[in-house]
């Protein structure tokens, strides 16, 4: 009787399974690291919460309240989990973003910057490009929630307050040139603010805003001092 002898190499040992043939890299590559995602850096609590609501100003632009916490996680670069360790819920974080939107200490800060020896039309036309954007942006946060009011706090006489410290620091970029004005400078600022306000705002500038340079043109031949014939 004849003996059948089978090759080692083609005897699978017992129990193993034989390799695919579509896959000859998959032995390879088994050992290999998988990279993790990327995440962002660790960042103390008060500028985590800055960075959340940096994050989250401009999609509630896009999307109005129905912002999702995913959709901030990825802006933020961060994992969801980390919006509920700085934030109660979604509103607390909408509720703070909105606020930081009413909060002038960023447009104080520009508008101190503006170099005092540029003429005053130029000083005061850096201005309005300034507070014009940021009415702007207000105005399209508002639109984007459907009117919705300011988070708790943002009261009355809170943005009677913030609208003073807007006006102080233009006052003072009008302050060099008093002398040229029928006013004082505080109603000039208050002018200018005014005039600005109403450029911004959709449903009166009937889609043409007034340009900087023409808001201040208008105010100062309004104000400025005439020479006698």
């Amino acid at each position: 009787m004849v003996k059948t002898v089978r090759s080692a190499a083609a005897a699978p040992a017992a129990g193993a399974r034989a390799a695919p043939d579509a896959a000859p890299d998959a032995a390879a590559g088994a050992g290999a690291p998988v990279a993790a995602p990327r995440r962002a850096r660790p960042l103390p609590p008060s500028e985590r919460r800055a960075a959340l609501i940096a994050a989250t100003l401009p999609l509630i632009r896009q999307h109005g309240a129905d912002v999702s916490t995913r959709q901030i996680a990825e802006a933020a670069g961060v994992a969801e989990g980390t919006i509920f360790r700085v934030f109660p819920d979604k509103e607390s974080l909408i509720g703070e973003a909105i606020s930081s939107a009413f909060d002038p200490v960023s447009a104080v800060a520009q508008l101190r910057g503006i170099d005092l020896s540029l003429p005053l039309e130029d000083r005061l036309t850096e201005a309005v490009q300034l507070l014009h954007a940021r009415v702007a942006a207000v105005v399209a946060l508002m639109m984007a929630l459907r009117h919705r009011p300011p988070a708790s706090g943002g009261g009355h006489d809170d943005r009677r307050e913030q609208d003073g410290l807007v006006d102080r620091a233009v006052v003072a970029l009008i302050e060099p040139d008093r002398a040229q004005l029928r006013v004082p400078p505080v109603e000039a600022a208050r002018l200018l603010r005014f005039l600005t306000v109403a450029s911004a705002m959709p449903w009166l500038n009937e889609g043409k805003p007034l340009r900087p340079r023409q808001i201040v043109a208008t105010v100062l031949d309004g104000i400025r001092k005439r020479e006698e014939p």
